[in-house]
Formats: structure tokens, C-alpha cells, sequence
């Protein structure tokens, strides 16, 4: 069938909005059309080059739909449901989804078509390579089954769309990465989706201080509002010692949001004796983090997350409730709502720090 998307053919270069079609589904393959996708940070990446992947694309990874058709072997959703995407696939027979970390699953290749099979997206006979497994940025998209979850209906979908990424990699990162606990002291540099949404899951899990970092006044007063206890301007002196004062010696845990090697390292360095310091963020190829071994003779930890070490098809209906119960704010985090002829704007708005989120909105 026919749909228009945004198509991406070159490192640096535009997207253009396309005509592209996708295929029926296979017995394994579900078929929705996209209510809502969030624009985050690492489509902006992977367009400059800073992370790797194949074109010609279809970039977006965190949205949210509506079934339209289903393989023959899927039982999990079914035609008419409401269901949110996450590049987070798994094949659920490897070694790492055995051992109960899907997240990291090793043959995502068993997800795919096979080689010589006809593409799920292409335009004129052209192959489309599908950004993250997934390709949100397309009134329609063809995914592994297990790429998608069913959520009730009376969430809106422009909000459940948040859940396909930034949520589940902020709030992730802090309750199942860290495993930030009550009472522990936080500080968390950047405060875009991922930096508000590591904030969020700091304030779930009961941290009594939130430090958030930022270099833009108006992110910082926005921090306040998810759940920051105290904030820092990035520019403002010397951001380990800062911390440091304000949490009275060190944090006991601390993100990079951003993904820098610099802020990575200022994360390890504002930590208490046994702190964590994770990053979050997609740090770009060919950056090295510079550590002073002495900073782990007090038994610092530097670690990283991936889509905060999510289990998607239980994590993400949790995520959900919390936001029913009023205690994940998803309503403030969507700065703005735009169409898919918008994309670049949204694009270069989150570029300038100018939004929390901005998302497309195909309905």
C-alpha cells in the first residue's frame, strides 16, 4: 500500500517527503498506521553521521498507532488495537533474552526478512532501510510483532507515543539502569526528553535531592517542574564543584543525558564514594571518556544504558499507569504537536534546545 514519509537518502543531508510503499504483512509482521512519533535526538544523530546506519531511511523510532493488519502466526495485537513501537526488538531465543535482558538481544537479525525476501518499505523499486527496525516518520509502518505492544485506548496516543523512547530510556535508565534509590541524592546533566524523563524516574524512585544541569535557563525552570529539587546552570562556573557543594560531597548517582565524553566524565567525578554515573545519551563514534584512575580507588561506577534496560512489553504498560495515577507527567513533556511536512522545523527546534518534544501528528 501507499503512504508519504520522510525519506532520508544522505549523511547531511534533507529529508523529503515521499511517496513510498509498504508491503502486506508476513506471519510475523504487524501492519499500523501511525497516529503520533516523537521527534528525538537520535534522528538528528544518525542525519549528521554521528551515529551509524543504512540508506536510503526512513528515520523515527517512538511512535504510536493503530493495527491495521496482522501476519497470520501474531497473537499479541490484533486489527483495531492501540499499540506503541519501540526499536527495543528482541528475538527472544539468544542468550541475553533467555537470561532476562531482552534489551540487549544478540540476533535481532531474526526479526528481520530474510536476505533475497521483498523489502517491508521502498519507493520505485528502490529498497528503504528501516531506521531503528522501525521508521516512524511514515503515515504507515510494517514491524515485527515484537516491536510493538498493546496499550488501552483511552491513552492518547500523542502521549503514549513518548514511551517508544525518550520515556522508556530516561525512566528506565534510573529505576532498572541505576536503580536509583529513596532518599539517594541525583544529578542529571541535560535536560531535554531523555534529561526530563531520567528526572521523572529519580522523583518515582524517591530521590530526596535532584540536581538538573542545563546550559538553557528555560530547560532548568522546566526540570523544576518534573521534579528537580535544585538546578545548575551549565555555564556557571565549574559544574563537578557545584554539585559537589550542593549535595554536600558528591551524588550518589548521576546521568549523562546528552551523550558527551566531557559530561560523562563530569558525571564520574560529581559522585559520592560508591556512586554510579551512567550514560545515557548516544555518545558519537570516535569520542574517548578521560578518567583519573584515582576516582575508582573510592569505588565509582561509570556504566551505560541502552533504552533504559527496558523489558518493553512490561515496562511500558507500568510507564502507562504511572501516567494514569498522575505520577509520570507525559501531558508537559510535548512542547509541541506538528504535521510531517513539519519535520525539519521540529528537527532543527530540538537542535536549538528550543523543546522538551515535539511531535508528529499524522491524524
Amino acid at each position: 500500500m501507499k503512504a508519504r514519509a520522510a525519506v532520508f537518502r544522505e549523511v547531511g543531508g534533507e529529508l523529503s517527503i515521499e511517496e513510498i510503499d509498504v508491503a502486506d504483512p508476513v506471519p510475523n509482521e504487524v501492519r499500523l498506521r501511525t497516529s503520533a512519533c516523537g521527534v528525538c535526538h537520535s534522528d538528528l544523530h544518525f542525519m549528521k553521521g554521528s551515529i551509524g546506519g543504512r540508506v536510503p531511511t526512513v528515520p523515527g523510532h517512538e511512535p504510536a498507532g493503530v493495527v491495521e493488519a496482522v501476519g497470520s502466526d501474531v497473537r499479541s495485537v490484533q486489527v483495531g488495537d492501540h499499540v506503541i513501537a519501540c526499536t527495543s526488538v528482541f528475538c527472544g531465543a539468544c542468550k541475553q533474552c533467555i537470561l532476562g535482558r531482552p534489551w540487549l538481544c544478540s540476533d535481532r537479525r531474526a526479526t528481520m526478512r530474510p536476505k533475497g525476501a521483498p523489502p517491508r518499505l521502498s519507493v520505485r523499486g528502490e529498497e528503504l532501510y528501516q531506521f531503528a527496525d522501525l521508521s516512524g516518520f511514515s503515515e504507515v509502518m510494517l514491524v515485527h510483532e515484537r516491536a510493538v505492544v498493546k496499550i488501552d485506548d483511552d491513552i492518547p496516543l500523542d502521549r503514549a507515543s513518548l514511551v517508544g523512547c525518550g520515556v522508556t530510556t530516561g525512566v528506565g535508565a534510573a529505576l532498572n539502569t541505576a536503580q536509583v534509590t529513596p532518599g539517594s541524592s541525583v544529578a542529571v546533566i541535560g535536560c531535554g526528553g531523555v534529561g526530563m524523563s531520567v528526572i521523572q524516574g529519580a522523583r518515582i524512585a524517591g530521590a530526596r535531592q535532584i540536581i538538573a544541569v542545563d546550559v538553557v535557563p528555560t530547560k532548568l525552570d522546566a526540570a523544576r517542574h518534573f521534579g528537580a529539587t535544585h538546578t545548575l546552570l551549565g555555564t556557571d562556573g565549574d559544574v563537578v564543584k557545584n554539585v559537589k557543594k550542593l549535595s554536600a560531597g558528591g551524588v550518589d548517582f548521576s546521568f549523562d543525558a546528552v551523550g558527551n565524553a566531557t559530561l560523562a566524565a563530569q558525571c564520574f567525578y560529581m559522585l559520592a564514594p560508591r556512586g554510579k554515573a551512567t550514560v545515557v545519551g548516544a555518545i558519537p563514534a570516535g569520542q574517548r571518556i578521560d578518567l583519573e584512575p584515582g576516582g575508582l580507588y573510592v569505588e565509582r561506577t561509570l556504566t551505560g544504558s541502552i533504552m533504559g534496560s527496558n523489558r518493553f512489553h512490561i515496562d511500558a504498560p507500568h510507564y502507562l499507569e504511572l501516567y494514569r495515577q498522575g505520577k509520570l507527567d507525559l501531558d508537559a513533556m510535548v512542547s509541541a504537536r506538528v504535521t510531517l511536512d513539519q519535520v525539519d522545523d521540529a528537527l532543527a527546534a530540538m537542535e536549538h534546545g528550543e523543546v522538551t518534544r515535539s511531535v508528529i501528528v499524522f491524524d
